[in-house]
């Protein structure tokens, strides 16, 4: 059939052979007069895309095509659109609607709205299943649509659709900024972004690393230390040290947090970000006492958010570090396996070359 009526994809048919990917045409939902059609250039490659198609956050609906770091060109625009015209290089993340009429939505926490819609594997109104970037195209309501700046590249700005927001709107809520100290636990996908966005709001940053190998990285990143976590007694030199921390990493549950909330100031937060397969530790209520700390964690950000995230990496030129990757079946099977094998991913892989794929789409 082909767009307008459905876009294609490369999309996986089982969480039991989830590194193998088809080309298949799938349908769009009903166009809407605030909705945005999105011919894709680049789509970055988040851990949420693996844990999803491998089942480790359980059962996913299937045939899906995942990817919700969406870099294109908007080729059709809705009646009511008033922030984005026909041309305009666009970028879509990890949510692509709310109700936008509830009380989360009316205080621009739309990312907590009860009714959002997912990029991929959720349902619109009209019964179709959304589907992610891995894909020719892109049906997105106006809200979720951001204008990218002229002086980012694709690549540069497509994983910040995610994994940039993600650490970013954190970051802001806590108060990021000169004279505060933040530690960030887990250098990844996610983690240079933190060191990344912390340093551009001006704050102290130390990164908690179990791999030393990214010390450098690290301070070229702007952090001023660099801790090995995996050292003897690593935390008994940052006692009452940082105002939070920012856990990126995905194997919290193998953490001896009371170690990590002994370096946090009074009422200092541990707050998560990265979310693995597995349940947090168990841990008694007594291992909050010494410091009065917290524990938490977010989801997304909010679109004024994304605004301010993509402001400020377009005024400091703020660069993605990332690996590029021709979108293709087995593209698609390369990048998933080296993020699940935490293969060669310095620090974000992000899928181009869409072209080749899909043809000139206008």
């Amino acid at each position: 059939m082909g767009y307008p009526e459905t876009a294609t994809g490369f999309m996986v048919n089982s969480q039991k052979e989830w590194t193998k990917f088809e080309k298949k045409e799938f349908p769009l939902k009903t166009f809407g007069d605030r909705d945005i059609d999105i011919a894709i250039d680049a789509c970055g490659v988040c851990g949420s895309d693996v844990h999803t198609i491998s089942g480790g956050w359980g059962d996913a609906p299937m045939p899906l095509c995942v990817g919700h770091e969406v870099i294109g060109r908007a080729i059709k625009v809705g009646k009511d659109v008033k922030t984005v015209k026909v041309g305009d290089r666009v970028g879509v993340g990890a949510q692509i609607q709310a109700d936008l009429t509830c009380d989360n939505c009316k205080a621009d926490q739309e990312n907590y709205c009860p009714n959002a819609v997912d990029t991929y594997g959720a349902k619109y109104e009209d019964g179709i299943l959304s589907q992610g970037g891995y894909s020719s195209h892109m049906r997105a309501h106006e809200y979720f649509t951001f204008k990218i700046p002229d002086n980012m590249t694709n690549e540069d700005a497509a994983p910040m659709m995610c994994a940039g927001l993600t650490t970013y709107s954190p970051l802001v809520r806590l108060g990021a900024g000169p004279g505060k100290k933040v530690a960030i636990v887990g250098m990844g996908g996610l983690g240079h972004y933190a060191v990344l966005w912390a340093v551009a709001l001006g704050a102290e940053v130390t990164v908690l690393s179990h791999s030393p190998n990214k010390k450098d990285d690290a301070l070229k990143m702007g952090a001023k230390e660099f801790v090995v976590t995996n050292d003897k007694d690593w935390h008994k030199k940052y006692p009452f040290a940082f105002d939070f921390i920012l856990n990126c990493a995905d194997a919290t549950h193998k953490f001896d947090l009371p170690a990590y909330f002994s370096t946090l100031k009074v009422m200092g937060k541990f707050h998560n970000v990265g979310f693995g397969d597995e349940p947090l530790p168990r841990i008694p209520a007594q291992a909050f006492a010494p410091n009065g700390c917290y524990i938490g964690a977010s989801h997304i950000g909010n679109r004024p958010e994304m605004l301010a995230m993509l402001d400020l990496a377009s005024k400091q030129e703020i660069h993605s570090w990332i690996d590029k990757v021709d979108i293709s079946a087995e593209g698609c099977k390369e990048v998933v396996e080296r993020v699940y094998n935490n293969k060669d991913v310095r620090y974000r892989l992000v899928l181009t070359n869409f072209d080749a794929q899909f043809g000139k789409r206008a």
